[in-house]
């Protein structure tokens, strides 16, 4: 799920930067439209090279990269935000939110926000097959723990940032998405650079969360056909201007299908806002909250009804409900985007 919103959002940030040079030459009430099938199949055809990485052991350097342009592009959303609201000389917006015809619409409104909060930390789906990439002394769970609360701090400081000054900038008429919805058409170069790294991440993203797909997979065919030369023969591609690599038959064959299908699921849905919401829910509550709480429980014995149990089983339960009506407000959106 998170490949098809890595294929979604690359393409808004390539047709972004076709738009804010369109904006740039005719004029900022130009009828600058340009469409995403295109990008969305070039996105594609990139992931399929790449995602013939092996593994996620072979993915240092493209991690590191995909860091460097996330900070990249969020340094700069952060920095003309707050420009914004000083050339307005004004902080827009207010602290109820974006005003409604009636409370049922903004209810609506409200449950889709909850599935955009609950996509903005997706990397529980992830955060055990990194943990397997390290090395100890000292213990994989320290290290991890560590990496975690500067991740999670860092990211926390960042989506603040940019959500809060791009709100005081924009007030009401806030996008969905800073960089690509044009709150912002000058300096035009520096949003280009801004949407040039996110797809520059993306890239790295998708293979960040496609590779434990790719394992899974791979080690389930494994099994099942342990004496099939589709799936466990490798063969050495040499060539005097390239490093020599191997191939697999099984890896080429169910990688491309794989890229192939989220990319023609991320062309069938083009709502921003609305996906990432129904991602996020169907993501959050599995994934990222009652996956580590049935660990925690069962690894430090916790007793049933004991004051630490009815906690952690109340938490869950909190964050299930806000999952369902958070999936049930973006699939309402979406609906409505589809059809509006």
């Amino acid at each position: 799920m998170s490949s098809i919103l890595c294929l979604f959002c690359a393409s808004l940030s390539y047709r972004a930067i076709q738009k804010s040079n369109c904006y740039h030459r005719e004029g900022h009430n130009a009828p600058c439209s340009h469409e995403d099938t295109s990008s969305m199949l070039l996105f594609g055809a990139v992931q399929v090279v790449m995602s013939q990485i092996p593994d996620f052991h072979n993915m240092k350097w493209l991690s590191m990269f995909a860091a460097i342009m996330s900070f990249a592009y969020s340094f700069i959303g952060f920095g003309l935000g707050l420009a914004q609201v000083i050339e307005n000389g004004t902080i827009k917006g207010r602290i109820n939110g974006v005003p409604t015809a009636n409370i049922a619409d903004k209810l609506w409104l409200v449950f889709q926000a909850l599935g955009d909060i609950a996509f903005a930390y997706p990397y529980s789906v992830i955060v055990l097959e990194i943990q397997d990439t390290l090395k100890s002394p000292p213990p994989e769970n320290k290290t991890m723990k560590k990496a975690s609360i500067i991740a999670v701090s860092l990211t926390t400081f960042f989506y603040l940032c940019c959500g809060c000054f791009g709100y005081a900038a924009f007030g009401n008429n806030t996008p969905g998405n800073l960089l690509t919805g044009f709150g912002f058409y000058e300096p035009y170069w520096l949003v280009d650079l801004a949407n040039a790294c996110i797809v520059l991440h993306l890239v790295g993203g998708y293979q960040i969360f496609g590779q434990p797909v790719f394992a899974f997979a791979e080690r389930g065919f494994i099994n099942r056909f342990p004496n099939s030369w589709f799936v466990n023969n490798y063969y050495t591609n040499k060539h005097r201007w390239f490093p020599s690599f191997q191939i697999n038959p099984l890896k080429i064959c169910f990688r491309t299908a794989y890229v192939a299908s989220t990319t023609a699921i991320a062309m069938m849905f083009p709502y921003f806002n609305q996906v990432l919401g129904v991602l996020g829910a169907l993501n959050f509550w599995p994934l990222a909250i009652y996956f580590p709480v049935e660990m925690c429980i069962v690894q430090k014995k916790i007793q049933s009804w004991t004051r630490k149990w009815v906690v952690l089983k109340s938490f869950s339960s909190v964050c299930l409900l806000v999952t369902i009506v958070a999936f049930i407000g973006s699939i309402q959106g979406l609906i409505n985007a589809k059809f509006e």
